[in-house]
């Protein structure tokens, strides 16, 4: 079981990197103590586009959006090898905060994420394809979805109301519209700012099509009231007649929109607006939206998480005192009988065990109308619970006393009922078959009426192809597993088979977060990690990674998370805890002693040939050990900050990715760096199997080449480069973890932030 302070958010809600300006470089710069030649290209940036996406115009106005279809622009033409990518299946890793089936076609169900993008089910596969893989680094703020809508009278259309956050420096949000189940897409720019990695981000849904006429759509906001678009999303105006213009006392907004029956030709009249407010908090327009009023006798003091419309005409809305996900320590479930205007408290017995929570997921069946489902939100002890009622919420019964959990697909999500499920569907062709999200994937059962006649219900992880891990770092030890991850959230797993899931993350200890990862290169069986969590913050393997021994000591009593480096003989470790000086113990973490020379947060890396140096990057200046980590001194200065990283076979060859300052090299132990001119920016830099016929590693970037944002990969020293990823392939903003394969030449290890673990392989 999670804790409240173990989910997802943390390691989400820090700031991304934005897409920076480029500028011209100086034909002479003095890096460390050498002047170098180096080169630079003004690079605009352009939005990435190719055989998935189109762009829409810009906002014309403040109240009306015009999303007219342009002609994408490609980007500048750059060499490119062909690749495939595929993930190293973890299955799930992420807050899934939506769930929908579409009422009209079989089998059609989409899921959104807080910062992984969208997914449609495949049935045949039984897995998620996902939809937004197209989108890159100039427009990650995309990935986080905040709503989702599927055409109930065209199944083919497909909505995605796309922003991650609404804080100042995010860019405005966007509805992804597509008329071939998200295949390809058409971006239409909004002129306000969507949160879907936000409080309250499972709340929902806001954005809702009418089906009565599906040129019509609504949209909740967080911060700019309700907006509303009359030809499929492609314009849209803010409903001046409704009361929220703005934010709400949460400040998470508006939290669903639902339609009431339609009678009659042309749009529904009968609309129904949640907000997460704890005053008035249901408002109803009876007239198609021109007026509005709040829905009379309404509960208040608690926000309502989600509305869901039975065709019998009752409302039933699941509420919490807090936005969620976490922070709920009350709420309630009831009912509305629209055509009385009666109101009913239906919220299932409290149990005994003195915990408080709220209600979050929520479900009828579309078949069965007086059949629903609800689940709890932050009831931390003993574990969240779903309820089922087949009597409109009078009696309820608890799912998980006889659910039988399968969790095979996913081992490390545990055999229990999971946490944050503040999504649930039914199927509306097969009333047996229940999915709902939790923080870490998706679970689902296709024998849920069960539970009405007191049977076991079955229950199994159905979250393959999902994959919303964020990677902090990877490496890929020659001659063992092809790649070990560092993970927020979830730790971290070595892949021994990269087409299976692990059996488990890892273990003894147990991390939410690591933050640092590394292996001995003359001694690969050694490998170390750091991070955090409520067991030791560090921890060591001598098979590889398969199993682990924690650190029994520390440097300090606080010490936790930051970078650690393993020397090539596997004798030193070097652990730089985070806002810490720097430590190094010959005895594989029992004892440790103070680094002398180096400054608090230093970035160490071990040479991968010579076991007695070590070098650190901290405030523009190289510094140097000859002794194992016991002293450090400087050696070179005036650069740039970055990720530091040594090759394997060569004692003193380094590189820096330097971020907007490029991609800087050393071959005599960071005495002098050069940069390489091709290379506008650098996130990350790793190294593999030398090409056939190479004598140099592979070198693989993530970053800037030219006026090209994405994955590269050299062959020749870094003088000339090849993109790897490609125009439908490019996973968001790419940070500093990607590496090469030691063993073999070509497949690369790419770390995302939202889309897991990936791989590439040249076709």
């Amino acid at each position: 079981m999670k804790s409240p302070h173990s989910g997802r958010e943390p390691s989400r809600s820090g700031r991304p990197s934005p897409t920076s300006s480029r500028r011209a470089l100086r034909k002479h710069v003095l890096i460390g103590s050498a002047a170098v030649l180096v080169g630079g290209v003004p690079a605009a940036v352009l939005l990435t586009t190719g055989g998935s996406h189109r762009t829409g115009s810009e906002v014309a106005a403040s109240a009306r959006l015009h999303g007219q279809e342009k002609p994408a622009r490609r980007q500048a033409n750059v060499r490119a090898a062909r690749y495939k990518w595929a993930n190293a299946p973890i299955n799930g890793g992420g807050f899934v905060t939506g769930l929908v089936f579409n009422p009209k076609k079989k089998n059609l169900a989409y899921a959104r994420t807080d910062i992984g993008g969208a997914y449609r089910w495949n049935a045949k596969t039984r897995s998620w394809l996902p939809l937004t893989d197209w989108i890159g680094e100039s427009n990650s703020n995309l990935l986080g979805i905040e709503s989702l809508a599927t055409d109930p009278v065209n199944p083919n259309r497909l909505y995605l109301a796309a922003g991650t956050y609404t804080r100042s420096w995010a860019g405005n949000g966007a509805i992804l519209r597509s008329t071939d189940q998200g295949a390809r897409f058409t971006t239409i720019p909004l002129p306000f700012k969507l949160g879907g990695n936000e409080d309250g981000r499972s709340m929902g849904e806001r954005l809702a099509i009418d089906p009565n006429d599906n040129r019509v759509l609504y949209l909740g906001t967080r911060h700019d009231g309700l907006w509303r678009s009359a030809d499929y999303g492609s314009t849209w105006r803010k409903v001046a007649s409704f009361p929220v213009t703005g934010g709400t006392s949460s400040g998470v907004g508006i939290s669903f929109v639902t339609f009431g029956k339609g009678r009659g030709p042309g749009p529904t009249k009968t609309i129904y607006v949640g907000v997460a407010d704890s005053g008035t908090n249901l408002y109803r327009s009876t007239d198609g939206g021109a007026s509005w009023s709040a829905v009379p006798g309404q509960p208040t003091g608690m926000l309502p998480h989600h509305g869901v419309l039975a065709s019998d005409g009752q409302l039933y809305l699941s509420y919490g005192n807090a936005p969620g996900p976490n922070g709920v320590t009350a709420g309630a479930v009831w009912r509305l009988t629209t055509g009385t205007g009666g109101w009913r408290n239906i919220t299932p017995a409290l149990d005994n065990s003195g915990y408080r929570y709220g209600y979050a997921g929520l479900a009828v069946d579309p078949r069965h109308p007086k059949t629903v489902m609800v689940a709890t939100l932050d009831r931390w002890w003993p574990h969240d619970e779903i309820y089922r009622s087949t009597d409109q919420g009078t009696s309820w019964k608890a799912i998980s006393p006889r659910a039988v959990y399968d969790n095979s697909a996913a081992p490390y999500v545990g055999k229990s009922i999971g946490h944050w499920i503040g999504a649930m569907a039914i199927d509306p062709f097969a009333p047996d078959r229940v999915i709902y999200g939790t923080g870490s994937g998706i679970w689902g059962s296709d024998d849920v009426t069960n539970a009405d006649r007191g049977a076991a219900t079955h229950w199994s992880v159905r979250a393959k192809g999902l994959e919303e891990t964020a990677v902090l770092g990877l490496i890929s030890i020659p001659g063992g597993a092809p790649v070990i991850s560092a993970l927020g959230d979830v730790g971290g797993f070595t892949h021994t088979d990269l087409r299976k899931e692990p059996r488990t993350n890892f273990t003894n200890p147990t991390f939410a977060n690591t933050t640092g990862i590394d292996f001995a290169q003359k001694a690969t069986k050694v490998v170390a990690r750091v991070g955090t969590g409520n067991e030791a913050k560090g921890g060591y393997s001598t098979d590889g990674g398969r199993r682990w021994t924690p650190f029994r000591g520390t440097p300090t009593p606080a010490a936790r998370a930051g970078s650690i480096a393993v020397s090539a003989d596997a004798a030193t470790f070097v652990w730089t805890p985070s806002d810490d000086h720097t430590y190094y113990s010959r005895d594989r973490g029992t004892t440790w002693n103070s680094s002398q020379g180096l400054p608090a947060n230093a970035q160490v890396v071990a040479d991968r040939a010579n076991p007695r140096v070590f070098y650190a990057l901290a405030g523009g200046t190289l510094y140097f050990s000859g002794d194992a980590g016991a002293t450090f001194a400087p050696r070179a200065t005036s650069l740039p900050g970055g990720s530091l990283k040594a090759v394997s076979g060569a004692q003193g060859d380094l590189w820096i990715a330097a971020g907007d300052s490029g991609l800087l090299h050393s071959t005599n132990g960071g005495a002098t760096f050069s940069r390489l001119g091709s290379v506008t920016a650098a996130r990350g830099v790793g190294f593999g199997k030398p090409a056939p016929g190479a004598r140099y590693q592979a070198i693989y970037i993530t970053g800037t080449v030219g006026r090209v944002s994405g994955a590269f990969r050299s062959v020749d020293g870094g003088t000339t480069w090849l993109r790897i990823t490609d125009d439908r392939h490019q996973f968001g903003s790419l940070g500093s973890a990607i590496t090469g394969d030691p063993d073999t030449y070509g497949r690369v290890y790419l770390g995302s932030n939202g889309r897991g673990v990936l791989y590439g392989v040249p076709r």
